[in-house]
């Protein structure tokens, strides 16, 4: 029997590159872009992603992977408040299972992981003009500077996860 598709919640740079990111892969079926909370007394609202996936398809372990490699994950910095490093989990099991797979990634990083794992608290989406930001103009300057090589690490890294006809317009061979 399969498996019905999950969600869960992402924050920690720009949520068009994070959007862009996640739409990018296998097995992702929606990517929610907006604002989210938590319920844990970080009650303000940070730039974030909702994704809805597939786990026989892509697994929470290389969802958190890549959002781990696709944004400063291991850097605090002046704007935290807005572009907070988080998992935000809809279950106390997931929320388990995110915390352990942070625990297996840190090896694989030189510093300190600052990504922490919250529950989801709330979400507001982000005004219609901008969903779907890099897909609807790829050709905007921020999307060739800030959300391409996010992109191009994903072909090179996580290419068995990428939707490659998706990204085929960046010219590149993996």
């Amino acid at each position: 029997m399969e498996k019905p598709d999950e969600k869960i919640a992402f924050g920690g740079s720009c949520h068009w590159c994070t959007e862009a990111i996640f739409q990018s892969l296998i097995g992702v079926k929606v990517v929610e872009q907006g604002f989210v909370a938590t319920n844990t007394g970080l009650e303000d609202f940070s730039e974030a992603v909702i994704v809805h996936f597939s786990p026989e398809e892509i697994s929470l372990k290389v969802l958190i992977e890549i959002h781990l490699r696709t944004h400063s994950s291991t850097v605090m910095h002046s704007r935290r408040n807005l572009y907070r490093s988080a998992v935000y989990t809809f279950s106390a099991n997931q929320e388990s299972e995110a915390k352990a797979i942070l625990k297996n990634l840190q090896s694989g990083f030189s510093k300190q992981i600052i990504t922490q794992v919250f529950p989801f608290g709330a979400f507001k989406r982000s005004r219609q003009e901008i969903l779907d930001y890099y897909y609807s103009n790829p050709q905007k300057p921020f999307c060739k500077n800030n959300i391409d090589p996010k992109l191009k690490l994903l072909l090179k890294e996580f290419a068995d996860v990428t939707d490659k006809e998706k990204l085929q317009h960046l010219n590149e061979n993996y």
